[in-house]
C-alpha cells in the first residue's frame, strides 16, 4: 500500500539532502512520524531559524549569526595570519584541531573549469581587497589536495605574489597512524616531495 501523499512529499524532500538516499529519507520520515509533536515542532523551528539567521560573515565569509563572525571579532586571534579555505566546514575542521590561532578567509568553493567555476565565482576579489589593507603578514593556503584545490592554490599563489606577503600551503601527506601500504600513490609521492628536515 503506498504512503499517504504528505509522507511521500516528506520522503522526497528529505532525499534531496546531500548524502541522503531514498532509504535513509524513508527512515528519517518514519522518525518524524513516530516522534512526539514537541520534538517535531522544535526540529521545524530550528530549521526555520538556521535558514533565516545564519549568513556569511562580512569579513571572512564563514558562517555567522552576527554581521562579523566570532573569529574575526576575537581580539586574541592573530590577525596577521590568514588561512584561506574553500568552505566553512574547513574552518570547523581546523578549529577542532586546535593549533591554528589566526583568522580565515572562506572562498565558498574551488576553481573548477569543468563545472564552470572561475575566479569570479569565488571570494577571491574580496580576499585581495582584504589583503591590501596591510594587516596580514602571512597567507596560509588551506585548500584541499585534489585537482580543484591544487588549481585554486596555484592561482592564488600567482595573485598574491605582487603583494609581497609570505605565502605558505598546508602540508599534505601520510595521515597520522596510517600504514604506508594503505596510503595511495599520489599521497605518498606528495609526502616524499615535501618531506621536512628533523
Amino acid at each position: 500500500m503506498p504512503y499517504p501523499e504528505s509522507m511521500v512529499k516528506l520522503i522526497e524532500a528529505l532525499a534531496q539532502l546531500p548524502g541522503v538516499g531514498s532509504r535513509t529519507a524513508e527512515r528519517f520520515a518514519f522518525y518524524v512520524l513516530n516522534s512526539r509533536a514537541e520534538t517535531v515542532e522544535e526540529l521545524a523551528a530550528l530549521l526555520v531559524k538556521v535558514n533565516g539567521s545564519i549568513h556569511a560573515c562580512q569579513v571572512c565569509f564563514n558562517l555567522s549569526q552576527e554581521p562579523v563572525c566570532h573569529i574575526c571579532s576575537d581580539p586574541t586571534r592573530d590577525h596577521t595570519l590568514l588561512c584561506v579555505v574553500q568552505d566553512p566546514k574547513d574552518v570547523i575542521a581546523l578549529e577542532k584541531a586546535g593549533d591554528y590561532k589566526g583568522v580565515y578567509h572562506v572562498l565558498l568553493g574551488a576553481l573548477s573549469p569543468l563545472e564552470g567555476i572561475g575566479p569570479k565565482d569565488l571570494k577571491i576579489k574580496e580576499l585581495l581587497e582584504r589583503l591590501k589593507q596591510g594587516e596580514v603578514r602571512e597567507v596560509v593556503l588551506g585548500t584541499t589536495s585534489d585537482t580543484e584545490g591544487d588549481a585554486t592554490a596555484t592561482y592564488l599563489a600567482r595573485q598574491l605574489k605582487p603583494l609581497k606577503l609570505r605565502v605558505t600551503r598546508i602540508a599534505h601527506g601520510v595521515p597520522v597512524g596510517s600504514a604506508l601500504e594503505f596510503v595511495d600513490k599520489a599521497t605518498l609521492a606528495r609526502a616524499m616531495r615535501y618531506r621536512q628536515e628533523i
